[in-house]
């Protein structure tokens, strides 16, 4: 067995470090509504892949029934990159829960080399949701006629895919090729993807048991048009970020080819990460070193954009959204 020198592990030890430190972040609740919260960790069985791993926030004292939000994170993230709006939907009374997508979390992303990162999307949230109807110890506390998915990014591709969209992801070479800076597609290269045609499912599960929705800087609308969309009957609240780096446009061009009657809302100089929990001091440092190892700047924001202050109204928006959507 090889032996690593005692200087090349001192890098090593610092790495490991800063990723605990960001583990340590994603799971962070703002202490003004952490006495109200409970958290858990499950897994859920996945009859096509390993199980999933689920985050259940709760109110600690709400009997039930009650309404159930589902979050579907971003590439490479984490249900708890969203953990202050679940704290301010469980103090409102909700159930919140989230999977992380097998193969594009923050821990394992392992399917986004293989491209099939965006296909198991959609039966996971179907998987979820079977389980926390039937299988969860606290099931009895979920109004089930009351649910609702709240999506960021590629989540916000997989909250429209369960309410009804069909994507066409072999619309992805052409997408690449008309825009080779896009950074989906440079994203693929730098984990040895190729820029074919995407593998994908035979068919994209539906579930009619999502009553509203709320997306947040939606992905990949360049695989979708009108007719693809025309299944998408629920309520459904939009946001679009003004600077958006990361999906450019798509989130305004999802608003264009929705049905008539979403909620749309366009928020001045925010970046793709303003949906983000806001970071703290330690994670800023951590990010800013984690950077240079291909970490994505999910801390930083276009000069002058305050995301604290967004998120006060951000967050209250989306309560609210959920609060009238799902009665």
């Amino acid at each position: 067995m090889t032996r690593l020198p005692r200087r090349a592990l001192i890098p090593l030890a610092v790495l490991v470090l800063l990723l605990l430190g960001l583990v340590a972040f994603v799971r962070h609740i703002p202490p003004a509504l952490a006495a109200d919260v409970a958290v858990e960790h499950v897994l859920a069985p996945d009859p096509d892949d390993k199980p999933l791993r689920l985050t259940i926030w709760t109110p600690r004292d709400a009997a039930g029934p009650l309404p159930l939000v589902l979050i579907s994170h971003g590439t490479g993230g984490a249900p708890d990159n969203h953990a202050d709006l679940a704290a301010a939907l469980v103090h409102a009374g909700f159930i919140v829960a989230g999977a992380a997508h097998t193969g594009d979390t923050t821990r394992d992303m392992s399917y986004v080399g293989k491209r099939t990162l965006l296909n198991g999307r959609p039966r996971h949230v179907v998987r979820e949701l079977d389980y926390l109807l039937h299988a969860w110890p606290g099931r009895a506390r979920i109004d089930a006629a009351r649910i609702g998915l709240y999506g960021y990014s590629a989540g916000g591709f997989t909250g429209l895919v369960v309410a009804g969209g069909e994507p066409d992801l072999s619309r992805f070479p052409a997408h690449c090729r008309a825009h080779p800076p896009a950074w989906d597609c440079n994203y693929l290269k730098r984990h040895g993807a190729r820029l074919d045609a995407m593998p994908v499912p035979q068919s994209w599960p539906h579930d009619p048991r999502i009553r509203a929705l709320v997306l947040a800087a939606p992905a990949v609308s360049y695989g979708f048009d009108r007719d693809r969309l025309a299944q998408v009957r629920v309520p459904l609240q939009l946001w679009a970020a003004d600077r958006d780096e990361i999906v450019g446009t798509s989130a305004v061009e999802f608003a264009q080819m929705l049905p008539a009657g979403l909620e749309f809302h366009a928020v001045p100089n925010a970046g793709h990460f303003a949906f983000m929990q806001p970071c703290t001091t330690n994670l800023r440092i951590l990010i800013g070193v984690l950077r240079h190892f291909g970490t994505p700047p999910i801390c930083t924001d276009p000069p002058g954009f305050d995301r604290k202050a967004f998120h006060r109204q951000f967050n209250p928006a989306v309560v609210a959204f959920f609060r009238q959507n799902l009665r």
